[in-house]
């Protein structure tokens, strides 16, 4: 018996998502996280560039600019107890064309992929460990 292939799917005119198209990712996968995650996250900073700027592929002395999905600058909420003035907001990186890199390569959906390292770096907002930080993700299904 001959087995049925599924149609192929037409890419001819698909184009990667932008950096826009990112935001709406990462807006989307954000607001089904857990309310009490939310709470603590309100003035967190949320920004979606193509790839880490050359001072911080050297900090982390990287070999390619694809190694990092995802970035957390800023100081974690245990230790921001003063409230200094002036103080920056936490801020969180997503890298799309890493993200696309790896999403290329493996069998998680972009959302589920965006998803996983915003949780991941929203985890070091709250100094979390890699087991809390699995739970809430499986938590924002």
């Amino acid at each position: 018996m001959a087995s049925a292939r599924p149609p192929a799917l037409d890419w001819t005119a698909r184009k990667a998502p932008s950096l826009e198209d990112f935001e709406i990712l990462a807006e989307a996968a954000y607001r089904r996280l857990p309310k009490r995650f939310l709470r603590c996250c309100e003035d967190l900073v949320i920004q979606i560039e193509d790839f880490p700027d050359e001072e911080i592929l050297l900090e982390f002395e990287t070999e390619s600019e694809f190694e990092l999905l995802g970035l957390f600058r800023g100081r974690g909420l245990p230790q921001r107890e003063g409230g200094e003035t002036g103080e920056l907001p936490n801020m969180i990186h997503l890298y799309r064309r890493p993200i696309l890199d790896v999403w290329a390569e493996g069998e998680d959906t972009l959302g589920d992929l965006v998803r996983h390292v915003l949780v991941h770096e929203i985890g070091h907002h709250f100094g979390l460990s890699d087991e809390d930080m699995e739970r809430i993700e499986q938590e924002a299904h």
